[in-house]
């Protein structure tokens, strides 16, 4: 075998260790992407389920001011979810 062909082969392994650098490299930039994109959706979530618990306390206080039971009506919502959900699982 001689010295062509063993710079030839080491080329090619040069040129495919390059590609490899570069995917690697996309990889990172797309992982460090995602992360942020993470980052931000917790932190809207956490402002969202803040502003949840607001509303649902909000909610309760004039519930409670006009002598509505909020645990009966959230008991009756699940029970029609649930048999919204039995229904379309059975079709």
């Amino acid at each position: 075998m001689g010295l062509g062909s063993t710079a030839k082969k080491i080329q090619k392994v040069a040129d495919i260790a390059e590609d490899l650098y570069k995917k690697v490299n996309e990889l990172k930039t797309q992982l460090e992407d995602l992360r942020s994109t993470v980052d931000e959706t917790n932190t809207r979530v956490d402002g969202m389920e803040q502003e949840l618990a607001e509303q649902r306390a909000l909610i309760e206080a004039l519930a409670e001011e006009r002598g509505v039971d909020t645990d009966a009506i959230v008991a009756e919502v699940a029970t029609d979810t649930d048999s919204d959900t039995a229904e379309a699982v059975s079709e």
